[in-house]
């Protein structure tokens, strides 16, 4: 499948969760604490509570870096594995400065990250 195609399809996979699931998947995966930097909260509690159905929801802007980090991980997870999706998000990333992709979201660098995510996944960052 074209990295366009598995964009487009991390994005409407990721529009259609919950605020709820999308906590839920993200701290599964990458552990609350690398969900509560790249959200851009301090409290690293904060995405074990906006996991909870019914409880609170992240701000806007939280919610924005949220749904960047998850369209992220489904592209590199669907391709590599979750392991190697992992590994991606908390290593140092020659294509963001040699940031990790969490920080990058942190910081708003939305593009910058997900052009690594898709270099990752194609192969041009062999």
């Amino acid at each position: 499948m074209a990295v366009v195609d598995q964009a487009i399809l991390a994005h409407t996979e990721t529009m259609k969760l919950s605020s709820a699931e999308l906590a839920r998947q993200l701290v599964q995966h990458l552990g609350p604490t690398v969900v509560a930097v790249a959200a851009g909260v301090r409290d690293r509690k904060l995405p074990y509570k906006w996991s909870t159905d019914g409880g609170p929801v992240p701000r806007d802007g939280a919610l924005q870096r949220l749904q960047v980090a998850h369209r992220a991980w489904v592209a590199i997870a669907t391709s590599e594995g979750a392991d190697v999706a992992r590994a991606w998000f908390i290593g140092a990333n020659p294509r963001l400065d040699e940031q990790p992709p969490f920080l990058a979201i942190a910081a708003g660098k939305f593009k910058p990250v997900m052009s690594a995510a898709a270099a990752f996944v194609d192969g041009t960052d062999n």
